[in-house]
């Protein structure tokens, strides 16, 4: 499951084949919470499934989830303990999660040296997991694109506002201009209705088209649902707290299209 890719400047590139990146450009789109969530369907589903928590600055997986892991990202990265010595267990959930340390930075500011090693402990970490999600930082700085270079696929999440559509759109550009090949889907959330996510997609995806010559397909749409909020007041996993809501439901479509060849 592991690769070794060489870029065109002959430089190699760790690859998790079996890496979900989840990314939006701008943060307050339900990007934790939808990688979370999905952990959760795939873990259900009988997969063995890691959740690494991208994100030092503002890290916010464990706070969702209501866990409290004595071991962090932050410490693999100071080199007290390796990343597999990091890995704590969500039992709510069924799967594990590599918490980051919000507060102590972002990613941009960790030398390029110490990131590749990260990077490469959690490709070695990776072959124990059947699935790994990685959710990622907001914005387009370079250690984001970084790590979404590393999956083999990177789920875009976006909703109808226009900032949040604008960063989704600088997100695949310049994921384009480094990885012209990169499996980008597109997922629109918090959308009023089904129709309204649609016409979303559609708007960023004749964005790509004119401008990028790229189509992103839709890997899904969730609907607004007061649900995941409440879920996530009382850190809990929204399909513990609320199995069969809309949002649940519309999660589980997105697993299902993201597991189907691009």
């Amino acid at each position: 499951m592991v690769e070794v890719v060489t870029s065109d400047t002959k430089q190699p590139r760790l690859r998790l084949a079996n890496g979900i990146a989840v990314a939006s450009g701008k943060g307050g789109v339900g990007k934790t919470w939808l990688s979370a969530t999905l952990c959760h369907v795939l873990a259900r589903s009988g997969y063995n499934v890691l959740l690494f928590d991208g994100d030092l600055g503002l890290a916010n997986v464990d706070i969702q989830l209501g866990l409290a892991p004595e071991k962090d990202l932050g410490g693999v990265l100071a080199g007290r303990y390796g990343m597999r010595g990091a890995a704590s267990r969500c039992r709510e959930g069924g799967f594990d999660v590599i918490a980051g340390r919000s507060g102590s930075g972002s990613l941009a500011s960790v030398p390029q040296e110490r990131l590749v090693k990260m990077s490469a402990s959690l490709v070695d970490l990776a072959a124990d997991y059947d699935l790994v999600i990685l959710d990622l930082g907001a914005g387009v700085e370079r250690t984001v694109r970084q790590l979404a270079a590393m999956a083999r696929t990177c789920l875009v999440v976006a909703t109808d506002e226009p900032t949040s559509m604008t960063d989704a759109y600088a997100m695949i550009k310049l994921t384009r201009m480094h990885n012209p090949d990169a499996d980008l889907r597109l997922v629109i959330n918090m959308a009023q209705s089904r129709g309204e996510g649609e016409r979303t997609y559609a708007t960023l995806r004749k964005a790509c088209e004119s401008f990028l010559k790229t189509a992103p397909p839709l890997a899904g749409i969730i609907k607004r649902d007061p649900k995941v909020r409440e879920a996530i007041r009382h850190q809990v996993p929204l399909l513990v707290r609320h199995p069969n809501t809309a949002a649940a439901e519309d999660v589980e479509a997105v697993a299902r299209r993201m597991l189907q060849a691009p």
